[in-house]
């Protein structure tokens, strides 16, 4: 019996691999993931603007909000992206307001202000370019314009230089937790979950659907041409089911292992060429407040939440080929396959988008209760114990339920692989599913 399982493993796993399509698709996921880790970096070799310095000129008639606006551009600038340069050059020009538009029509990449006293508002301004301004950038440029008739507003109110330095100086707010186990770097998962947690789980979410297709297409492919026949006369339904299911497996740990691989060689690629840190393609603020989390507090956690995030994963991985083998049993072509796997895809989305949300519910019970839910625990119960949510305790009950369910579907589903694998007729396949289970 070892034999034949491990022939047919074998067989199974050689028709995945030894072909041109895996390695093809290999190589093109290779190029995709170095190409996004260096994104940035591929811009500016092909001549792109990612860290192109943008010219500011400035026509100031009210001849004491040049120097104002200037910083503020520039500080709002460094405050996002996180470097210690402006991506903004500003400029006085001498220019009248007349003139602002000979400007934008002989630079055109560069933004024009035209900024003129008024009496209600402070300041009157206007901002010409040649196109439309990128909504980061007017952004960053309308808070600079807000804070620099703030300043102006304040210091023609007569105050005094005490009283503008008091206003004018930073507060460090201090937090106090009445929870001792609760830090100010949890405060911040949240955002690590909304900007980074989406693309950690996405693998794992692709290769379970990946892995559930690809069984349902190999049983149903071996029974279209009839070599289920011939299989089945010299092995045992049992054998040949397991056989999928850890040919499947190997497959998708593989296939896992290797993406890992070439993140790791898309990150010492960005070494090499001084791309700096991955996190500065998540953007300055994002990127900071990562860094800072993972560096001061969620390196201890990964130790031990990484072992149960993988032990789900395995455990998902093996439920999800054991479900895709009986229900592939039971159909004769893959159209019939792709209905009946419909339950699975719904089940896998309603998961990935509830760890993309985790943070909103704050620990609701019924999150909780769907960290346990079977198929789903993987990606949901580690992002709960991440924001700290759920516990250890919840963690180890989803794997025990995660445990009985595979142990069900080993025991009740061997009973309708063994009557469907040989059924060439797609007419009640419901029917003939409880029937086999209630012989």
């Amino acid at each position: 019996m070892k034999d034949k399982l491990h022939f047919l493993t074998t067989v199974s796993l050689k028709r995945k691999m030894k072909t041109k399509w895996f390695l093809i698709a290999n190589i093109i996921l290779a190029l995709i993931i170095c190409a996004v880790i260096n994104i940035d970096s591929i811009i500016t070799f092909f001549g792109g603007d990612f860290n192109k310095i943008r010219k500011i000129y400035i026509i100031d008639e009210t001849k004491e909000s040049y120097e104002m606006l200037k910083e503020q551009i520039h500080l709002n600038s460094i405050n996002f992206s996180g470097e210690e340069e402006s991506d903004f050059e500003v400029i006085l020009s001498e220019k009248s307001s007349d003139e602002a538009l000979a400007i934008v029509e002989e630079e055109k990449e560069a933004y024009v202000f035209v900024v003129k006293p008024n009496e209600e508002t402070v300041l009157d301004v206007t901002l010409l370019s040649d196109g439309y301004i990128d909504a980061i950038d007017y952004q960053l440029l309308s808070t600079a314009v807000n804070n620099t008739k703030t300043s102006l507003a304040i210091q023609k109110s007569n105050l005094t230089e005490e009283e503008l330095n008091r206003l004018y100086s930073k507060i460090e707010i201090k937090r106090i937790y009445l929870d001792e186990n609760k830090k100010t770097e949890d405060e911040n998962m949240e955002m690590i979950m909304t900007a980074v947690f989406p693309i950690i789980i996405l693998p794992f979410f692709m290769l379970s659907l990946f892995l559930v297709q690809m069984i349902g297409a190999e049983v149903n492919d071996e029974k279209t041409t009839r070599g289920m026949e011939i299989i089945i006369s010299n092995v045992s339904p049992k054998v040949h089911f397991f056989s999928k299911v850890i040919a499947g497996n190997v497959f998708i740990v593989f296939q896992g292992a290797l993406l890992l691989l070439y993140a790791g060689i898309g990150i010492g690629m960005r070494h090499l060429i001084g791309g700096g840190s991955v996190m500065n393609i998540l953007g300055g603020e994002v990127g900071n407040v990562v860094t800072n989390v993972m560096g001061a507090n969620a390196f201890g956690k990964l130790l031990y939440i990484i072992p149960f995030a993988l032990i789900l994963m395995l455990l998902t991985f093996l439920a999800y080929s054991l479900l895709a083998g009986i229900l592939a049993s039971m159909t004769t072509n893959t159209e019939d396959f792709q209905q009946l796997q419909t339950p699975i895809v719904i089940i896998s989305l309603v998961g990935y988008y509830l760890a993309m949300m985790a943070g909103v519910f704050n620990g609701a019970i019924f999150i909780r209760v769907f960290s346990y839910v079977p198929l789903i625990s993987a990606i949901l119960s580690p992002t709960l114990l991440i924001l700290g949510q759920v516990g250890i305790i919840d963690v180890l009950i989803s794997i025990v339920i995660m445990v009985g369910t595979i142990c069900l579907l080993i025991k009740y589903g061997l009973k309708i692989y063994k009557v469907g694998i040989l059924n060439y007729s797609s007419k009640d396949l419901w029917k003939k599913m409880f029937k086999a289970l209630k012989n």
